[in-house]
């Protein structure tokens, strides 16, 4: 709309951002706070299932152990928040009935239950040594190494999908900033996953089988902290919210703690102290990445100028 006044061409101003009395247009997650922390258990099991099987195949006894039970270990609390969240043990079932490929959480659901058999059964054949060797178990210690072995392979080829399916949980909502994080959000979620798992390993297996943590920590722990930066600088507005706020704090504090881990991988070679500090630190660094993420994409939920901004934005672009 436009008139004239004085000979010059008056134009209406540009609409300023506005939402019904401020209120958010999307609803945010209705998850508990157990979900961050679930999230961060279940690349912690990925990590170090992997590295059990490393170790597995070196011939390093101890951190293969150290791996086994930290993947058994983890992913049994992973399931335990998750049922805890959906408020009744038979809900976890019910998500077994059917297997859709279109949706995130029911792959994730079947991933899970095929991880946890898999590491629970490699994390059993360590007890073997404790067996009597006559007697009924005398069969299961005749048994079960081998079919530990061949479980915990199982459980590293699940790991993958395992470290990663949760970023593709969250980027496939509708919060914002997930659901446009979906190009960097896998690979910072496997970084996160090898760094914490290489981080408990450094905690518990001796100096000399610690070696494939350490050179796993170092490439985990890089792939986090470039997939923060993207996820601060990438997303134009979007990205705000996980430089600000609880967030940012969560983030920052990751990239500082995690930079320390890395370094601490490289030169505690020699001293077992500096190498379960930096044990500490990568999962320290991990747990507040994937604490900050999830809350970053609850901000960007809750404020509704993420939604409608770049929503405006894109609407010349795609011509309408």
């Amino acid at each position: 709309m436009s008139r004239k006044e004085g000979g010059e061409q008056a134009t209406v101003p540009p609409a300023e951002f506005t939402s019904y009395y401020g209120r958010p247009i999307i609803k945010a997650p209705v998850w508990g706070r157990g979900i961050p922390a679930y999230l961060f258990t279940g690349g912690l099991a990925a990590g170090a299932a992997l590295l059990a099987a490393g170790a597995d195949l070196t011939g390093r006894p101890a951190l293969r152990r150290a791996g086994r039970a930290t993947a058994f270990g983890a992913i049994g609390t992973s399931i335990s928040l998750l049922i805890h969240d959906l408020g009744r043990p038979d809900r976890f079932h019910h998500l077994l009935r059917v297997a859709k490929p279109t949706s995130p959480l029911s792959m994730g659901t079947w991933i899970i239950a095929v991880f946890s058999t898999a590491s629970g059964v490699a994390a059993a054949s360590e007890v073997v040594p404790w067996l009597p060797r006559h007697g009924p178990l005398g069969l299961v210690r005749t048994v079960l190494p081998p079919a530990g072995r061949v479980a915990g392979f199982a459980a590293a080829a699940v790991a993958p999908a395992l470290a990663t399916y949760t970023s593709v949980l969250l980027a496939d909502t509708a919060v914002p900033s997930w659901h446009e994080a979906y190009p960097y959000l896998p690979r910072l979620f496997a970084g996160s996953a090898l760094a914490s798992g290489a981080g408990a390993a450094l905690i518990a297996a001796p100096l000399a089988e610690s070696a494939p943590a350490r050179r796993l920590a170092v490439a985990g722990a890089a792939l986090e902290l470039a997939g923060i930066r993207r996820l601060e600088r990438g997303l134009d507005l979007l990205s705000e919210p996980y430089r600000t706020g609880r967030a940012g704090r969560l983030l920052r504090a990751g990239r500082v703690v995690g930079a320390a881990g890395m370094a601490g991988a490289v030169l505690g070679r020699h001293s077992r102290l500096v190498s379960a500090l930096s044990g500490v630190a990568l999962l320290a660094a991990s747990a507040a990445t994937r604490f900050g993420i999830y809350a970053g994409g609850i901000a960007s939920a809750r404020d509704p100028k993420y939604t409608v901004v770049p929503q405006r934005a894109r609407r010349p672009a795609s011509g309408e």
